[in-house]
């Protein structure tokens, strides 16, 4: 299946500026895997502490950015929610930072379904810039309807 652009992302995912950390879908194959991109700027607000003189970014929104490309792909993937139905996350294992991410980079997000099994999902994601692996981690998720 094609991706999808940013319309389609925010109708799936809740985030919105500045947590939204997915720009577009490149690849999505339901209950399978998914690519995407996270475009890293300068204009983000983390920039501004993190750090001083040496822009780098945070390990933890790299993580939020594997975990938002897994929860589209968990979200496709289930066919008994609608509209109402919310990604939430449930654990990580294994994360690994393995090069700093830095205004400019363009982050090539891949999440694979592992295992799914009672409504929990299992993803091995992997983030990577111009080819070089800066991140990964095994990341759980359930689906759930949102309280209304």
């Amino acid at each position: 299946m094609e991706g999808f652009d940013i319309h389609e992302i925010l109708r799936r995912l809740p985030h919105r500026y500045p947590f939204l950390l997915v720009d577009r879908i490149l690849e999505l194959e339901p209950g399978r895997s998914l690519q995407a991109v996270k475009n890293v700027t300068m204009n983000e607000p983390h920039f501004q502490g993190h750090f001083p003189g040496f822009p780098v970014m945070p390990g933890v929104l790299i993580v939020e950015s594997l975990a938002q490309a897994a929860a589209i792909l968990a979200f496709v993937s289930e066919d008994k929610y609608g509209e109402n139905a919310a990604v939430y996350f449930a654990g990580i294992d294994k994360a690994r930072f393995r090069k700093p991410v830095v205004p400019g980079d363009r982050l090539l997000l891949v999440a694979q379904v592992a295992r799914r099994k009672s409504g929990m999902w299992q993803m091995e994601t992997v983030a990577t810039v111009d080819g070089i692996e800066v991140a990964s981690a095994l990341l759980m998720a359930t689906l759930r309807e949102r309280d209304a």
